[in-house]
């Protein structure tokens, strides 16, 4: 093998890290592991069952990408969750007979609402969108505990939560098909001039503003993009698990977990999608693998951290550097 070919060689397993592949590989393992754990898993409703309680998952991580993917984080999208259910409730409280879809549209303005206070503070006032969004996650979690003193009250009808526990055609989950729509919109967005933009945001935002990129108004779309996705997963939150104060507790750092075990660079600049909704896959695959196993439910955050860490030290590992070092190695001569 001739030197020129070790670096391609490196440059190729340095694409596929950084492409996803190894979360794609995951999730085969995970998904192998599930069926020899369980043989009944692959059973039709009861995967479908699975892939509808991933759903509000795979939402927030694909909106949860376009913040991270343009050099931002958005803390607020669990609290968003909370919010929905619980708005929802009081709006049925107030209006019984109100349609589920003017409830619905009203949650998915209310989320673009947050998230463009949001990204409007981060690039206007210049505020870190970490900053930002904590601020807004305790704003709405004081705004519920205040609104509702701790136990909402009142009950989503039943029309309202068919989304989140009905099927369509007799047998296809709303939520599941949900959960594909948001995807496929997600892909289209990143493949069009506005995803680019997003990328190259999140590269170099300096570059990206010298070839004409008006950065902070992608940014503060990312974050409405973000906003919506969370009102959404907020719908089908509310639809199979009913009306709770914490209804969205921990979405938030879920959603972030999943996006990092999809190979996305935390800062911004590189990765899929596709990929993300992957690492959202997986850790409710994991997560389900241990329920099975009888491991405490306790120990998720315990395994998210882990996760987080390792993900996020694998890319930043300097291949390039370990590159040069297996060329300069003395085996690696010219033939």
């Amino acid at each position: 093998m001739t030197t020129a070919q070790a670096p391609a060689g490196g440059r190729r397993v340095l694409r596929a890290l950084t492409t996803g592949t190894p979360v794609y590989l995951l999730l085969a393992v995970l998904l192998a592991a599930l069926a020899l754990t369980d043989p009944g898993f692959y059973e039709p409703d009861r995967f479908l069952a699975f892939v509808k309680r991933a759903a509000p998952l795979v939402i927030l991580a694909a909106g949860q990408y376009l913040v991270i993917v343009c050099g931002e984080f958005d803390l607020s999208v669990g609290a968003i969750v909370t919010a929905g259910v619980v708005v929802a409730a009081e709006l049925y409280g107030s209006f019984p007979a109100a349609p589920w879809a003017l409830v619905t549209v009203v949650l998915l303005l209310a989320g673009a609402l947050a998230g463009l206070v949001s990204g409007l503070i981060t690039t206007l006032l210049r505020v870190p969108s970490f900053i930002t969004t904590l601020g807004m996650m305790l704003i709405l979690e004081g705004a519920v505990f205040f609104w509702t003193g701790g136990s909402p009250h009142g009950a989503l009808p039943a029309e309202f939560r068919r989304l989140g526990r009905g099927t369509a055609f007799g047998w296809l989950p709303w939520a599941v098909l949900a959960c594909v729509v948001a995807g496929l919109l997600a892909v289209r967005l990143m493949r069009s001039d506005f995803g680019r933009t997003l990328l190259a945001t999140g590269d170099s935002e300096r570059a990206a503003a010298l070839a004409g990129v008006r950065v902070a108004r992608a940014r503060t779309i990312a974050f409405v993009l973000s906003g919506v996705a969370a009102a959404l997963a907020a719908v089908l939150v509310g639809g199979f698990s009913g009306v709770s104060a914490q209804a969205g507790r921990g979405y938030e750092f879920e959603a972030i977990t999943a996006v990092v075990l999809g190979g996305v660079m935390l800062g911004g600049g590189r990765g899929s999608v596709v990929a993300a909704m992957a690492g959202a896959f997986s850790l409710q695959a994991l997560f389900t693998l241990l329920n099975l196993q009888g491991v405490s439910g306790a120990l998720e955050s315990t395994v998210q951290g882990v996760i987080v860490i390792a993900a996020v030290a694998l890319g930043a590992a300097d291949w390039s550097r370990l590159r040069r070092r297996g060329t300069e190695s003395p085996g690696a001569k010219t033939s």
